[in-house]
């Protein structure tokens, strides 16, 4: 039996990286498509960091502060590390930088991000508590692929929950990041066997 060719993928993130170790978990299956290779971060506190380190997992720090205003070159820098380590799909996950259009052509098809709404939807910050002043009944979480404008790209997996009467941002907050624990591996394994592509 021919040993499965796993794709390489890098996890970006600016904190704790919960979506990370969700996919690190998904991805230690002999049967998922893809291995998690690196971690990167834009923050050196990151809890990500250690928490990828202990996991066995080459970790990064492009500090975006480093390069003061100079966006394009902490975005070259970001970019040369995911090239010295053969990265082929790029997950965000808690990557709080916006990312220019240089950044996003170059991994066009090849980026997913995830965001705790149901896109389109409450793009952008503070996605919970707008749901609740909304009244909305259902949020949820999505898994898409990065295009140059914030939270528009193609979906990949979406997947709703309920909002009851008396939640709170933090209670909806903790539903639904339980599905973005098992949605954005879902995604992953859809773009690494290549079922799903950017259209």
């Amino acid at each position: 039996m021919t040993r499965m060719t796993k794709k390489r993928v890098a996890v970006l993130i600016s904190g704790r990286g919960s979506n990370m170790t969700a996919l690190i978990e998904a991805a230690r299956a002999p049967d998922f498509p893809a291995e998690i290779v690196l971690v990167v971060s834009n923050r050196p506190q990151a809890a990500g960091l250690s928490r990828a380190h202990d996991a066995g997992i080459a970790t990064a720090l492009v500090d975006h502060t480093a390069f003061g205003e100079d966006r394009q070159a902490f975005e070259q820098a970001l970019d040369a590390e995911l090239v010295a380590h053969r990265i082929e799909i790029v997950c965000l996950a808690g990557f709080m930088r916006l990312l220019s259009p240089w950044f996003v052509s170059r991994w066009s098809g090849r980026m997913l991000n995830i965001h705790p709404a149901l896109l389109p939807q409450f793009k952008g910050l503070h996605t919970h508590r707008r749901a609740l002043e909304a009244g909305v009944t259902r949020h949820g979480a999505t898994v898409h692929f990065v295009v140059p404008q914030m939270d528009s790209g193609p979906i990949v997996v979406q997947e709703s929950v309920p909002v009851i009467a008396d939640d709170t941002e933090e209670t909806l907050a903790a539903r639904v990041l339980e599905v973005e624990h098992r949605i954005y591996p879902q995604a992953l394994r859809l773009v690494a066997e290549g079922r799903q592509a950017e259209k």
